[in-house]
């Protein structure tokens, strides 16, 4: 796993300077069918930067929300289930609707600490078939983007696709990483756990301890398709902090230095009314207490 870190350094680490925000844009071109037709624009990619990543104490995060969350919603702040205060849950374990106070820093587009967040319960956290963890918030939608000026980030409702460009965002080191979603890994095994479907960064994304949590963005969207969980340090087969690849025919692959994340379009259906994890609603696939 791309390592928490340890609390005692994040007041300082929250005083580093980070990357500058990347910024990705696409075009097309196209011949006009005749001369009194416009070519197609192209279109412009949003940019990527920090505004809605939170930091915690030990890792990364980010302030998010689906199509259909309104205002008046409790927040949900994403991170991975490794990143809980209370540990790493077990093989089969799911911690759901439990109290917690912790507290998040809310980073704007510059990568600047606004303000401070607060969780009233860990609403899901697991590291089975998935490394997520979901907080509720003390405060709803509209307060954060009426006191901060600051909108939460919308998770991708669909798969994402293979060669997309990405962008990596850490509030704990306030440090961006872009590449490509490389592919889709039937098994990723780490020790004792095992994640289903993970995504696979082309080699530039070289995402570190402290950036687990870390929502993984769309540069042509905006929004949230995974969220940045480990990577192969050292070059073992199926260790801790040495995750492997393990095919639907059982044959593992290990790539050292390759780094990962976990689909985050299976969180959209388990969210219904009021920012409450359902997991009995339609469509919701994630694994249950």
């Amino acid at each position: 796993m791309n390592k928490p870190l340890v609390g005692a350094l994040f007041a300082v680490l929250l005083l580093g300077a980070g990357t500058a925000p990347a910024v990705a844009a696409t075009s097309h071109d196209a011949a006009a069918p005749t001369a009194k037709v416009a070519a197609p624009q192209p279109v412009k990619a949003k940019a990527v930067n920090f505004a809605g990543t939170v930091a915690l104490s030990n890792c990364s995060g980010s302030v998010v929300r689906t199509a259909a969350s309104l205002p008046s919603d409790p927040a949900l702040v994403l991170s991975n289930g490794h990143c809980m205060e209370t540990g790493f849950p077990g093989p089969g374990e799911v911690v759901f609707n439990r109290s917690s106070t912790r507290s998040f820093t809310l980073l704007n587009s510059a990568g600047s600490g606004v303000g401070t967040l607060r969780a009233s319960k860990i609403a899901y956290g697991t590291m089975t078939d998935t490394d997520i963890s979901l907080y509720q918030l003390t405060r709803t939608y509209a307060q954060i983007e009426s006191i901060y000026g600051i909108k939460a980030l919308e998770l991708n409702a669909a798969h994402p696709v293979q060669g997309t460009a990405i962008t990596v965002v850490s509030g704990y080191w306030k440090r961006t990483y872009s590449c490509n979603v490389d592919g889709f890994v039937y098994r990723l095994k780490e020790g004792e756990w095992t994640w289903k479907d993970s995504v696979r960064y082309t080699s530039a994304c070289q995402t570190i301890g402290g950036t687990s949590g870390s929502p993984v963005i769309d540069n042509a969207t905006g929004k949230v398709v995974a969220v940045n969980n480990t990577g192969n340090e050292d070059g073992q087969r199926c260790t801790d902090n040495n995750p492997c690849e393990v095919d639907e025919s059982g044959n593992v692959t290990v790539r050292q230095g390759i780094n990962y994340a976990q689909e985050t379009y299976g969180i959209v259906p388990c969210i219904g009314t009021g920012s409450q994890i359902d997991l009995s609603r339609s469509g919701c696939a994630l694994p249950k207490p």
